[in-house]
């Protein structure tokens, strides 16, 4: 929240990946390295598109609504996002185009979920675990790892 929507090569980065129209990923408070970055056309790379993210109810309930620089939901809005939401603390994620994006934490396999259906790789022949081994690694994908 503090760096990443300051970070022109992070902008860059990923107005580059979206122009080549790869799959752009963020979850909870990480729509925030989203903020800078931009269309080809030079607008807002989240304007017209569903976004979730860490919402204003859930920083409230969390307490850090007066720590934040800003209210990550509200300047997604204000850039033009479709911002979507599910109830405080639960598990959500949005696809919109080559855009992914989850609101919490607790959405973070969803998220997963939607960009290995996105680059077209079968979900349900990965177990679902927590930690990926270097020796795992080996077993997926190379547009995954």
């Amino acid at each position: 929240m503090w760096d990443l929507p300051n970070s022109l090569p992070l902008a860059d980065i990923i107005s580059q990946a979206y122009a080549e129209d790869k799959i752009v990923a963020a979850v909870c408070h990480g729509p925030a390295g989203l903020i800078s970055a931009t269309k080809p056309d030079g607008s807002p790379l989240v304007a017209g598109h569903q976004i979730s993210a860490f919402t204003n109810s859930e920083e409230d309930a969390v307490g850090l609504s007066d720590t934040v620089p800003f209210m990550l939901e509200t300047k997604l809005r204000e850039l033009g996002a479709n911002f979507q939401e599910v109830d405080n603390f639960e598990p959500f994620a949005v696809k919109s185009g080559n855009l992914i994006t989850g609101q919490n934490p607790a959405s973070s396999l969803l998220v997963a979920n939607k960009v290995l259906e996105a680059l077209q790789v079968e979900v349900s022949q990965y177990p679902v675990v927590s930690y990926l081994s270097p020796r795992d690694m080996t077993t997926l994908p190379s547009q995954v790892r």
